[in-house]
């Protein structure tokens, strides 16, 4: 199968979870790439490098050997060797991974990896520039919202400790960092369908994503179409 579906949004959209199922469902492969970046910076973090010095983290860059997983089911990723699916979650990762994405020198090697990956297509990739940087021909593009508390919400339940309104404050923080970054910032293509999450279970999405391209064909245009006769009375 030829088939990329590329899953943007902010964090607590529900990519993941999303993109998961509808690569279940499809019977497609699936790429998380935010957990690449929380790779690479669990191994600057591991190594000392100060992740405020941009100069710092590229001179590193291309040292840690990374290995991701594509099944949805189980999408290890691991860093020469060991597998960091747990420790990349936590909150020292989270904190410094935005200042670690936003150097040209990481993003040019991942985004390397990443369109090595995707390869022939059958697969489902979430992160935050898949559609205008990392997959810009994919026949399906989807941009997933949802309204900041609710994000926060579904963030917060995912850390340990954590209270909403703090969530939503460091979610606040990662946004505008993500988003005026010079190199790849997170934005919508103009050319995906936006799925607002806020007041979906995760199966509606999932459901409603995956009758979406079912019923495009690959091609943008019907996407839209399929969208537009969804919401229609």
């Amino acid at each position: 199968m030829t088939l990329v579906i590329a899953m943007d949004g902010p964090s607590g959209s529900g990519k993941s979870s999303v993109s998961k199922g509808v690569a279940r469902a499809l019977g497609l492969r699936y790429l998380d790439t935010g957990a690449m970046y929380r790779a690479m910076t669990w191994w600057m973090l591991r190594e000392g490098v100060p992740v405020d010095d941009p100069s710092a983290v590229a001179a590193r860059a291309g040292e840690p050997g990374l290995s991701c997983g594509t099944d949805p089911d189980s999408p290890e990723i691991s860093v020469d060797g060991t597998d960091v699916s747990g420790p990349i979650r936590g909150s020292e990762v989270t904190g410094a991974v935005s200042a670690v994405a936003a150097v040209p020198e990481v993003r040019e090697r991942l985004v390397a990896l990443q369109r090595e990956i995707i390869g022939a297509g059958g697969i489902v990739v979430e992160g935050r520039d898949i559609g205008t940087v990392v997959a810009p021909d994919a026949p399906v593009k989807i941009y997933l919202t949802a309204s900041p508390e609710v994000r926060a919400r579904r963030r917060s339940r995912e850390l340990t400790g954590a209270t909403v309104l703090a969530t939503q404050a460091d979610m606040a923080r990662r946004d505008r960092l993500d988003s005026t970054r010079k190199t790849d910032p997170l934005t919508r293509a103009a050319d995906a369908v936006e799925v607002d999450t806020s007041s979906l279970g995760l199966s509606e999405v999932i459901s409603e994503i995956v009758h979406i391209a079912n019923r495009a064909g690959g091609t943008v245009g019907a996407v839209r179409e399929a969208l537009s006769s969804e919401e229609s009375p």
